[in-house]
């Protein structure tokens, strides 16, 4: 009898967790899923808009200044992606502003040429809104956290109709090692509504068809391990130059006004020096050149790195996602065939492992593979990821993400998880 009641209490509890996480995830998944719409549609018509108009490269000084003056007027100076992340470790708050600030700044940024992404504008935005419909719905602080996952998932999954990668990352970017399955449900359900609410405004997933995909055999394997390798490398730089512009570019020209203004022409004039159109905004043409026709040129990544690092160092507005694809695409387009690997099915590689390098998130990547590419090569992408995580190090795009494990050995990677290892055993 004691048994059936205890049945009957863990029912009861599992339903009205259910029913919070559903009244959770309808909302933040319509919000997002309408607001990521709306995201997706202006940074595609601004960026066909520059493509046409391209003298309004020459206004990215200018709307670096706009951006500096609408942070300010929000109160949303120093606020990025890594206080979402941090909303999720330890439910600090996010403002609600952040979402008009960095939609318009981004925005801007993607109008004027700067060579940045969207998704970590996604994830900011998608971050806000979660966190906030946690607080308008007074919840716990845990729960409130499941909510700041839940709208990162539905921004990330109505920008590139990638449901399940858009839940497992949101899941596991903050804490490598580390993953709150507890938030599963109510993330994946609202990555599920905002694509739906995505696909209803006419907003197609992002996928690439591979034309040419090799058999899965022991020298396919050794030449995807080698060019994982090499993309860990390509990754290690990109993030070092990410993280050396963001710290030094601050100190040697401390105003924002300046720095904005400055770096917006420095921006400009790199353009012109390496290619107008081809380094500025996301690159979502190149990359589909790089995967699907396995085209590009050798110093595409190296140019982008630069541009991309510069354009946010100054205080441009975007993500570092979408630069993390460009990268990856157009160096594994160039270094596969040295390898023996189809130019475009290596561009599809390094995609995924400078992503999963850069954001640490193995599994994520792998998924992402799936989505994109619809399963085709999925184990030489998954081995590629593989190699590609184990030596990336113990660094990556965003500072406030933590290493709850070591990524090269079983073991807790930080002294706090190894003392709580510890007190278990004994």
């Amino acid at each position: 009898m004691s048994n059936l009641n205890d049945f009957n209490r863990e029912a009861k509890a599992a339903l009205r967790v259910a029913l919070q996480w559903l009244l959770l995830a309808v909302p933040t998944g319509l919000v997002c899923g309408v607001v990521g719409t709306a995201f997706h549609l202006s940074v595609e018509y601004v960026t066909e808009l520059r493509a046409a108009q391209s003298w309004l490269l020459l206004c990215l000084p200018l709307a670096g200044l706009a951006i500096v003056a609408l942070y300010k007027v929000t109160k949303c100076e120093g606020v990025g992606t890594n206080n979402v992340i941090r909303a999720v470790q330890s439910g600090e708050p996010v403002s609600l502003l952040l979402v008009p600030a960095i939609f318009l700044g981004t925005v801007l940024t993607h109008l004027c040429g700067g060579s940045a992404g969207r998704e970590g504008a996604a994830l900011q935005m998608g971050g806000s809104i979660g966190w906030n419909v946690g607080k308008l719905l007074h919840l716990s602080d845990y729960v409130r956290r499941t909510a700041t996952i839940s709208g990162m998932a539905a921004f990330f999954s109505a920008l590139f109709g990638t449901p399940l990668t858009a839940a497992l990352f949101a899941m596991m970017v903050e804490d490598v090692g580390l993953t709150f399955t507890s938030a599963f449900m109510p993330a994946f359900t609202s990555a599920l509504i905002a694509y739906g609410v995505s696909l209803f405004f006419g907003i197609a997933p992002t996928n690439f068809v591979l034309n040419s995909i090799p058999h899965l055999t022991l020298e396919t394997a050794l030449q995807t391990a080698l060019l994982g390798i090499a993309c860990a490398a390509v990754t290690r730089l990109f993030c070092w130059t990410l993280h050396t512009l963001e710290h030094g570019i601050p100190k040697r020209i401390p105003n924002p006004w300046l720095r904005a203004f400055a770096g917006g022409a420095a921006v400009v004039a790199f353009s012109y020096l390496f290619g107008v159109g081809r380094y500025n905004g996301a690159g979502m043409a190149v990359i589909a050149d790089a995967v699907e026709q396995g085209t590009a040129l050798p110093w595409d990544f190296a140019c982008k790195i630069f541009l991309t690092a510069l354009t946010l160092a100054v205080g441009f507005k975007g993500g570092e996602v979408v630069p993390s694809f460009y990268i990856g695409a157009t160096f594994g387009c160039i270094a596969g065939p040295w390898l023996g690997l189809p130019a475009g099915f290596a561009g599809a590689i390094g995609l995924v492992c400078v992503f999963c390098g850069a954001t640490n998130a193995l599994i994520p990547s792998i998924l992402l593979g799936f989505e994109l590419f619809g399963g085709q090569g999925l184990e030489l992408i998954a081995l590629g990821c593989g190699v590609c995580y184990m030596l990336s190090g113990h660094h990556g795009l965003y500072s406030s993400q933590t290493f709850v494990t070591n990524k090269l050995r079983p073991e807790y990677a930080s002294h706090k998880w190894r003392i709580k290892l510890k007190k278990k055993e004994e």
